[in-house]
């Protein structure tokens, strides 16, 4: 079998005490897209659902459980998964294309992206997701194409998955799977199989599968990335590539990690972890989970394309909260090419009113450096103010909830002003 094609498309970090500072777990995720890709934020109430109710997700209907929960998603805003994303509970889950020695099928079935969201609407702790995420995909399977074209691009799916106590890797090849806990210290993921020997829980047939497939022996020592995939799982931390890249940067900051160097970490071009080009960081989220449970968790997300021009928004789940109007793409409904046969024959403008101004702004800083430089000194404030806030909040134990609804709403109507008054004026500098 030739080899997989060259990996392309997101990294997920998460960093637990004593590695992240103060009893808290920092998760982050960047998600790398075709560059012309929307990418929304929207939440949703938890709601209850009649039983064995059918739910209709990107391609393929799967039944409805009778409660999920309030999620917050970053999303393509063609599909109806997520790339990454959190629950009321805590929990958080961004997914990975990884490729490997199982063929890839064409069937349309669940999207990787399907599966976050149905992990999180429907799991209270990162474990229960992930059993969530497995019995679906034995029941449903895995596939489809995962991009907005009649370009076909698929793959496998690996998983982060984290809440306030731990975190689990999921990785996956076809229906069969291996996960990894993590209780301590840091992980990350990128487009690879990265589980080798410490394997806490795996799909019952996963080595036997492997033994018939002439990939393993049944004799030296499992190692699920080795198996399953072409990684050399000996230099994987040494070579150069964005797994190794991401996991240095991680192990650089250890013991003193926060939201404030996870959005670092995301925002590094040179590691390629930030990436440019055809496929780009497209959105980008921070996460911030007290191992407290009296205390808020926080979840920040850009919305827009490279976190180095974007402000991460904060987000707190509350009752009540104003909805995300100015984040959330446009709807077409049963008109939307991608749920018509032939799927994807057009392709309809999706863009959000924060995405359309982040697009001026792009032009602002990339047509006038000196007023651009100006312009992200603004964001970056702004940032930093949200983050100073929020850092308050967990400090002084004190969440205003009247304030809390409007937390993210806020923050994106004060990103709009700046890019406003930015692009206002470079006009007016253009007129004179």
């Amino acid at each position: 079998m030739a080899a997989p094609p060259p990996p392309r498309s997101c990294d997920t970090f998460v960093a637990l005490p004593p590695a992240a500072a103060g009893a808290r777990v920092v998760f982050g995720k960047n998600s790398d897209r075709p560059a012309e890709e929307v990418q929304e934020v929207l939440c949703l109430p938890a709601a209850a659902h009649p039983p064995g109710a059918p739910l209709q997700c990107t391609y393929i209907q799967v039944e409805q459980v009778e409660k999920t929960y309030a999620v917050v998603l970053s999303r393509p805003a063609w599909l109806w998964g997520a790339e990454m994303g959190a629950n009321e509970h805590g929990v958080c889950i961004g997914n990975e294309a990884v490729w490997g020695r199982e063929e890839i099928g064409d069937d349309e079935a669940l999207l990787g992206m399907d599966l976050v969201r149905l992990g999180l609407e429907r799991a209270d702790t990162a474990e229960k997701a992930l059993t969530v995420i497995v019995d679906l995909l034995e029941k449903y399977g895995q596939g489809g194409n995962c991009m907005e074209s009649h370009m076909a691009f698929t793959y496998h799916n690996s998983f982060l998955i984290a809440d306030r106590k731990e975190a689990w890797v999921l990785e996956t090849s076809g229906k069969y799977w291996a996960a990894e806990k993590v209780e301590g210290g840091v992980r990350n993921i990128s487009n690879q199989l990265s589980i080798t020997t410490k394997i806490d829980r795996e799909h019952p047939e996963l080595r036997e599968y492997a033994k018939s497939k002439g990939w393993w022996d049944g004799e030296k020592e499992f190692d699920f990335a080795a198996t399953y995939s072409y990684v050399n799982t000996a230099r994987m931390t040494t070579s150069r590539g964005r797994y190794c890249e991401g996991y240095k940067l991680l192990n650089k900051h250890k013991g003193s990690i926060t939201s404030e160097i996870m959005m670092e970490i995301l925002r590094d071009k040179e590691s390629g972890i930030n990436m440019e080009g055809g496929f780009m960081t497209t959105g980008s989220m921070v996460s911030v989970l007290p191992q407290d449970p009296s205390l808020p968790c926080i979840h920040f997300f850009t919305g827009t394309p490279d976190p180095e021009r974007s402000v991460f928004k904060p987000f707190i789940f509350v009752p009540n909260i104003t909805p995300l109007f100015k984040t959330s793409s446009p709807t077409f409904g049963h008109d939307d090419p991608v749920k018509k046969q032939p799927r994807f024959q057009t392709k309809p403008d999706r863009r959000h009113e924060l995405y359309k101004k982040h697009e001026s702004a792009a032009v602002v800083m990339e047509t006038t450096k000196e007023k651009g430089k100006k312009m992200l000194a603004q964001m970056r404030k702004l940032e930093k103010q949200k983050i100073s806030e929020m850092e308050s909040i967990l400090q002084n134990r004190c969440l205003d909830i009247n304030q809390a609804v409007n937390l993210f709403s806020k923050c994106v109507e004060e990103e709009l002003k700046v890019s406003r008054t930015s692009i206002t004026s470079l006009r007016l500098a253009l007129l004179d």
